[in-house]
């Protein structure tokens, strides 16, 4: 559990400022569950420069309660927590000298933001809050105001959480909670876990990930492997700890998702990556007359495939539909093997000679058409799916034809941008098994908006 908070202070000399205003939002690495915002009676005056810079004045806060009325409140929502804050260093320095004067020790871990940006985004100019979520296209009201720079800051941490591919937060976040020496029962591990599409991560006590995979529902998934029989699901009831997982909204980026994890991680019973089994392929190939010729193969990876499929069945019905839409001559799209109506012939049965009555430059611009649009070869384009709540969307890019990442985004923001797509994106590998899935799954979701750039 992570409290992300920001303080406006008055100024003045090192410890001796006051604060202003506290914002705290209570984060489980998925959602706020909690939150509290106040302005605080300092007790001594604003510097002028601040006034300017916050608009918080002494006559806003001559009502407004003194720290030693919400220093419980304030405990009560950092209790158990990881303290994060965009410059934590300050904020911490000022919480435990304001408890410090009530005569108590607030000791709390923490995780800096402005840390985690340098390291996980080294290529960003600047790592100031404004100008770095200005950069990643996150939404900012209230800027210099203790609510508006914290929530600009969980926006930003649930970033920096999607692109910490190495899971050293997490990593960070479990070893803490393994000192409390608590081990959560299996039924427990179950309940607190969401019926939502993304990834999930079991661990051992030592924080060491043993398997990961996923589902449309994480909560399902995970209890039929806590109840299996098989002697793998034994294994994993015997040695887990803990459960931690990743929301995606999305089937796609969980599926491209999963299989980087296994590779990076090697988990101990993810025997090996998924297969995406993409094992039938349309190729094409010009015949003797020069007249294109779509072909449905066993998948050879010598070659550059137009389109993949898991059958030979569904590489057949796609030629059907591909041949209906283009106008092209059964026998030349593939469909040697059964009798289809030919939709340049009179006649039901194709025997091919058909298509000679055809210009072969007309012929092949209907081919060819059908190439241009399924080609990835130097394709730039986003495609835009569910998010993870109801307020954002998930995006993944493609450009020049190779898979880049994904990203999750605010709905008050629109993604037209390539350079701030370039800079919000988590980077993935990119290769033929994530261009086939990327396909399929364009050809089968009906929730999917494409961006071409």
């Amino acid at each position: 559990m992570y409290a992300i908070l920001d303080i406006e202070t008055t100024g003045g000399q090192f410890n001796e400022e006051g604060i202003t205003e506290i914002a705290i939002y209570k984060f489980d690495g998925h959602e706020i569950v909690d939150q509290f915002i106040s302005l605080v009676n300092p007790e001594i005056p604003i510097q002028p420069f601040v006034v300017k810079l916050t608009g918080i004045n002494n006559a806003m806060l001559r009502s407004a309660p003194k720290f030693f009325e919400i220093a419980k409140r304030i405990i009560e929502m950092t209790n158990d927590c990881v303290l994060v804050a965009h410059n934590a260093d300050f904020d911490y320095r000022i919480l435990r000298t304001e408890f410090r004067r009530l005569g108590y020790d607030f000791n709390i871990k923490t995780l800096c933001t402005v840390e985690l940006s340098k390291r996980l985004l080294p290529e960003q100019p600047s790592h100031s809050l404004g100008k770095l979520v200005r950069a990643l296209g996150i939404p900012m009201a209230d800027r210099h105001r203790a609510s508006g720079d914290a929530m600009a800051t969980v926006k930003l941490f649930k970033m920096l959480l999607d692109k910490d591919l190495d899971k050293e937060i997490v990593k960070d976040l479990i070893k803490f909670e393994i000192q409390k020496g608590i081990a959560p029962k299996l039924r427990d591990i179950v309940e607190s876990l969401p019926s939502k599409t993304g990834l999930y991560y079991i661990h051992k006590e030592d924080g060491k990930i043993i398997f990961i995979g996923k589902s449309r529902n994480i909560r399902k998934r995970v209890n039929q492997h806590f109840t299996g029989i098989t002697k793998s699901a034994k294994k994993i009831q015997n040695e887990v700890f803990t459960v931690t997982y990743e929301e995606t909204g999305s089937e796609l980026i969980a599926l491209l998702k999963e299989a980087e994890e296994i590779k990076i991680h090697k988990p101990i019973y993810n025997r090996m990556s998924p297969k995406t089994n993409f094992s039938w392929a349309i190729y094409v190939e010009k015949d003797a007359d020069g007249y294109l010729n779509l072909k449905l193969q066993k998948a050879d990876r010598r070659k550059k495939e137009l389109k993949s499929y898991t059958s030979q069945q569904e590489g057949k019905d796609a030629l059907f539909r591909i041949s209906s839409h283009y106008q092209l001559c059964p026998k030349l799209a593939g469909l040697h093997e059964i009798k289809t109506p030919c939709f340049q012939h009179t006649t039901n049965e194709c025997d091919g000679t058909c298509v000679r009555e055809i210009p072969l430059s007309e012929y092949n611009e209907r081919v060819q058409a059908f190439i241009d649009k399924n080609l990835f070869d130097n394709k730039t384009f986003a495609l835009l799916d569910r998010g993870r709540t109801v307020s954002e969307r998930s995006v993944i890019l493609v450009e020049s034809g190779m898979y880049k990442g994904y990203a999750f985004y605010d709905l008050n923001y629109q993604i037209n941008n390539l350079d701030i797509l370039r800079n919000i994106i988590t980077p993935m590998q990119s290769n033929r098994d994530t261009r086939n899935s990327i396909q399929s799954y364009m050809r089968k979701a009906k929730t999917i908006k494409i961006i071409n750039f």
